[in-house]
């Protein structure tokens, strides 16, 4: 792919709240973005809160739960975090029985990575909160119009309006005005 010139990746373009206005190019869907990820991750967020947990330990059992016998180093590679962050969420994980190692068949020094059943129950809550997220967010009417639209979609319904004005808002730097 070539590289877009900063002045070239401006672009006159229908922002989500339907004016007309000079910004950069995906700007809207790079607000839009973090918006629908805080609202994707806030479902489980509440949830793991009444365990005591965080959305590394969400992370970890999201991939331990769809790749049991998981390897540390497997995990370690998929999540890009360090090795001692790993382990702090491990700990917890095993110590409150959500989540089991077992040495390597083969490797002994190797540790395999399975859920138990609670760890299970819990990563499919998890799932579930986020599915129907998505499903709602797909069934909207105009969700299939734009990246945006399923985006803005993605977030409450009672926040779209707050999100809406704050983007109207937003100044362009560099290159031209609100």
């Amino acid at each position: 792919m070539t590289p877009i010139a900063p002045r070239e990746a401006h672009s006159v373009s229908k922002s989500v709240v339907g004016t007309v206005r000079h910004q950069p190019a995906g700007d809207d869907l790079i607000e839009l973005l973090f918006f629908a990820y805080r609202d994707f991750v806030g479902d489980p967020d509440r949830i793991l809160t009444a365990y005591g947990f965080g959305r590394a330990h969400h992370r970890v059992l999201h991939f331990v739960d769809r790749y049991p016998g998981l390897t540390i180093a497997e995990l370690l590679d998929i999540l890009r975090i360090t090795k001692q962050s790993l382990n702090r969420v491990l700990k917890d994980l095993i110590g409150q029985g959500y989540v089991v190692q077992r040495p390597g068949e083969t490797d002994r020094r190797q540790r395999l990575l399975t859920c138990t059943e609670s760890g299970a129950a819990l990563a499919a809550d998890l799932t579930r909160v986020q599915a129907r997220r998505l499903a709602r967010a797909l069934a909207s009417p105009d969700a299939t119009a734009s990246p945006e639209d399923f985006l803005m979609a993605m977030i409450e319904p009672e926040d779209r309006p707050a999100v809406r004005r704050l983007m109207a808002r937003r100044t362009v730097r560099g290159g031209g005005g609100a």
